[in-house]
């Protein structure tokens, strides 16, 4: 008994790094997600999930408000720490983008033509 199973584990071993596609539109027709698909995939899949969890907060009885108050802040002081880290954030973003948009830039120009991310 315990052969028979191996032997049927054995015959329907799954190959991940398949070269055909599985596309029911056949070889040649699936379309290549773009750069920015996966960025908004996220942040549908965080927006559903706030959505969610909102709802059953709401159920509780517990709002935005209370959460605030229980940790002690305020609407005031929640927006000067943002307002702070912003401070904080925005030059270091322009510091490290003068430095890295010109080396991606060189990059972009001097990659052999017809050369993708995925070759």
């Amino acid at each position: 008994m315990i052969a028979c199973l191996r032997v049927r584990a054995e015959a329907r071993a799954f190959d991940y790094h398949c070269s055909r596609t599985e596309s029911p539109a056949g070889p040649g027709r699936r379309r290549k997600r773009g750069c920015c698909i996966p960025i908004l995939w996220t942040l549908v899949k965080i927006t559903v999930a706030s959505l969610v969890l909102g709802a059953v907060l709401t159920h509780f009885g517990i709002t935005a408000e209370q959460l605030v108050r229980v940790t002690g802040l305020s609407a005031e002081r929640v927006e000067a720490y943002a307002r702070q880290g912003l401070a904080w954030a925005w030059p270091n973003v322009l510091l490290g983008a003068v430095v890295i948009v010109p080396i991606w830039f060189l990059i972009y120009l001097f990659r052999p033509p017809g050369q993708s991310r995925r070759d």
